[in-house]
């Protein structure tokens, strides 16, 4: 437990590897061994820790504290987010292949892990945070599997919009593009997919790590062949569902 927990601070105060290493004394490879949980720290270590963490021993190495947090979340505002930079200190755009998503499940609050991440150029974009995404399944037709939705990210959720499309992060769903409703009340978003054959499922806000807006796809292949595509599907459901009702009157 204690090596997803070092992970997680680390992530929730925005600090590298090699700041946490030198403020606990220790080389930078013996902190991602640790990290990695190859192997556990000593008493005298995890006592440095907690004291750098403001933590007590018992939370650190008995519990998940990403989770303890979301099971009670205090406030509607989603976490601090990691960043990478250019050299003139603008945001970059970087890329999560949906294949690698356990990666960035698990790596998303480290920045050293962001850098690593590929990135993208989008010319004359609006001011602000964004990320690509690389989606997978049609739950979202017309838009195709191995497109790539480019997401500003929302800080709070009460500005996620109704009837608005975004990409959803969490650990129960992972990364998911679908059309939002969002219910404050009973601090839910509702999530649909523009594909019928998909059911609307609700996901709680407690479990939301990160939420992007959509601001623009890339899509790589035909569009006219993606629109037969779809025609095709819907006229074959419409095709068996006239079937079954059929077979129910003649039964009847």
């Amino acid at each position: 437990m204690i090596e997803l927990n070092l992970k997680y601070l680390r992530g929730k105060h925005n600090i590298s590897q090699a700041e946490l290493a030198e403020g606990l004394g220790i080389p930078r490879t013996t902190l991602s061994a640790y990290e990695r949980g190859f192997v556990e720290p000593n008493i005298d270590l995890m006592l440095r820790m907690s004291k750098y963490f403001k933590v007590s021993i018992d939370d650190l190495i008995a519990y998940n504290l990403e989770h303890r947090k979301a099971e009670h979340p205090d406030s509607d505002n989603l976490r601090v987010l990691a960043i990478s930079v250019d050299p003139y200190q603008n945001s970059n755009i970087e890329l999560v292949d949906t294949r690698a998503e356990a990666g960035y499940l698990d790596g998303m609050a480290d920045p050293e892990y962001i850098k690593e991440l590929p990135k993208i150029y989008f010319p004359k974009i609006p001011q602000g945070t964004y990320r690509g995404f690389e989606i997978r399944g049609d739950s979202m037709l017309p838009i195709e599997p191995g497109s790539i939705v480019l997401s500003s990210y929302i800080e709070k959720l009460n500005e996620v919009k109704d009837g608005k499309t975004y990409i959803v992060i969490s650990k129960s769903e992972g990364v998911v593009y679908k059309r939002v409703k969002n219910l404050p009340k009973e601090k839910t978003l509702l999530l649909i997919s523009d594909n019928e054959a998909y059911h609307p499922y609700p996901i709680h806000y407690g479990e939301i790590a990160e939420i992007w807006q959509y601001y623009a796809h890339l899509s790589f292949s035909d569009t006219k062949h993606t629109f037969n595509a779809m025609l095709e599907d819907k006229l074959s459901d419409i095709q068996r569902k006239v079937s079954t009702i059929h077979s129910r009157i003649l039964g009847s």
